[in-house]
């Protein structure tokens, strides 16, 4: 089964759909956290991303492997693990850039559909749903405020010792969306058969129910064995 959640950058979608994956005993796949191992690799090679040629050799040159340990995603980069690196503001900026261009888009497409061919997964990202998976069984288009994602990205950084103020952090998420948005290939569009959900007023639990809840609707939760109503009431107790 393939779950896809597509939205907006800060729109929580890393976290909603960690949480419904392992509610489901799915595999979790960060497809963002795949396009920042880009950029990370770029950022560290001092690489121009005008230089089309040069960006082909240095992704020809990347290994990026996703592994599942203890329950957890975890990207390795040549090799290597990465984590909190992934999350810093300028490779956020620079995730946004390259992941414009065909030769990273390429690179990562495969591998996704590879992934989500092998196993139950929930895969977010912002083409997930119209291009990576286009007959996944369940899409959302996860959304909220651009104010209330501004508010939401600073917390997460403060959380991590980073400061920054809140108008920039804004300010780089329309950015980004305007980026994600107008780029040529595979735009961040709402998927016509995607289901719209906006947790601009929800808490995360409340986004998981809702999820739960089309795919109980939709008869996707028998197939897995997985009892909505009983969950619902083990967990209200």
């Amino acid at each position: 089964m393939q779950i896809a959640i597509d939205g907006p950058s800060g729109a929580g979608k890393s976290t909603v759909a960690h949480c419904l994956a392992q509610h489901l005993g799915f595999i979790y796949i960060d497809t963002g956290a795949m396009y920042r191992a880009c950029a990370l690799k770029a950022y560290r090679s001092r690489l121009d991303l005008e230089d089309s040629s040069a960006v082909q050799t240095l992704l020809d040159q990347t290994s990026i492997e996703i592994c599942h340990e203890q329950g957890e995603q975890v990207l390795y980069l040549d090799g290597q693990p990465v984590s909190a690196e992934l999350r810093l503001p300028e490779i956020s900026r620079l995730a946004s850039d390259i992941s414009k261009l065909p030769a990273c888009r390429n690179k990562l497409l495969g591998l996704q559909r590879e992934l989500a061919g092998r196993q139950n997964v929930v895969m977010d990202g912002r083409d997930i749903g119209s291009f990576v998976l286009p007959q996944a069984d369940l899409k959302i288009f996860l959304t909220a405020s651009a104010e209330e994602r501004a508010r939401r990205r600073q917390a997460q950084l403060q959380e991590q010792g980073i400061t920054e103020d809140y108008e920039q952090i804004l300010n780089e998420l329309l950015y980004r969306d305007r980026q994600d948005s107008e780029r040529k290939i595979a735009p961040l569009v709402q998927a016509p058969d995607a289901v719209l959900l906006d947790n601009s007023h929800l808490t995360q639990q409340e986004v998981i129910d809702r999820i739960l809840l089309f795919l109980q609707q939709r008869g996707l939760l028998q197939d897995i064995g997985y009892n909505y109503h009983q969950k619902q009431k083990t967990e209200r107790i």
